[in-house]
């Protein structure tokens, strides 16, 4: 009967959600998931911990770190300024090929598409090449964490977004780009998934509205973290 709750019994292959918006199911191979997760033990050490931030007087129920700049709701700074006043780690170069093979990736599944106009990649800012992101947002979702619908507006810069996750499946909520309301799809995120919202859907309305407990495989479990999820969001700020 678990089988029948498992990400393989589920339809996954590259698709376009939205314009602009598009699902790589499992991007991310076995060793590239476990050198990145060895790469976020490493940054829990520091100097900025992985931290709660407050939203209008309410804690988030991720925990979180900043590669190459520090959020906070509104703000992007190079120091931690409301955890420990510390410099946060810079934006890792592997990083930006990363997501330039992501941004890749997503590019081809539009050109796929027989119902994507032929001009789509480039009208929605999948263009490899000019991909420069500059901060990544690196999540932990333990089996209780949400993430309620919002949009990412605090960039400068209107590139797509990419995100990568691991450990723990999660149902991830992509929505309109006017309200937190339908039309929305649902879509299962498992370990080495891959999502890039750009263009038109650049500023969608997006959440998480569970994790699924136990369902990473073998070499994307966090064990050393109690299970749970970790969510890698690259974006370009635009700022110096």
């Amino acid at each position: 009967m678990e089988s029948l709750f498992a990400d393989e019994a589920f339809e996954r292959h590259p698709r376009v959600i939205a314009p602009g918006a598009v699902w790589l199911p499992g991007f991310l191979d076995e060793a590239a998931q476990t050198w990145i997760i060895r790469q976020y033990q490493e940054w829990q050490q520091g100097p900025v911990p992985a931290h709660t931030t407050t939203i209008a007087g309410h804690p988030m129920s991720v925990r979180t770190i900043g590669l190459g700049w520090h959020w906070r709701p509104g703000h992007y700074d190079r120091h931690a300024r409301d955890v420990n006043n510390e410099r946060v780690l810079t934006f890792p170069d592997w990083m930006t090929r990363l997501g330039r093979q992501v941004i890749a990736s997503a590019a081809e599944a539009v050109a796929e598409d027989p119902h994507c106009p032929g001009d789509a990649p480039s009208q929605w800012g999948l263009v490899a090449g000019s991909y420069s992101p500059d901060v990544a947002l690196v999540n932990y979702y333990d089996q209780h964490a949400k993430m309620g619908m919002h949009q990412d507006k605090d960039e400068f810069d209107p590139a797509p977004v990419v995100s990568l996750s691991l450990g723990d499946t999660c149902v991830f909520r992509f929505g309109n780009t006017v309200n937190r309301n339908s039309p929305f799809e649902d879509i299962r995120l498992a370990s080495g998934d891959a999502f890039v919202f750009g263009g038109p859907a650049r500023f969608a309305y997006h959440g998480v509205t569970s994790i699924h407990e136990d369902t990473a495989p073998g070499y994307g479990r966090l064990d050393r973290l109690g299970g749970g999820r970790i969510n890698i969001t690259m974006r370009t700020t635009g700022r110096d």
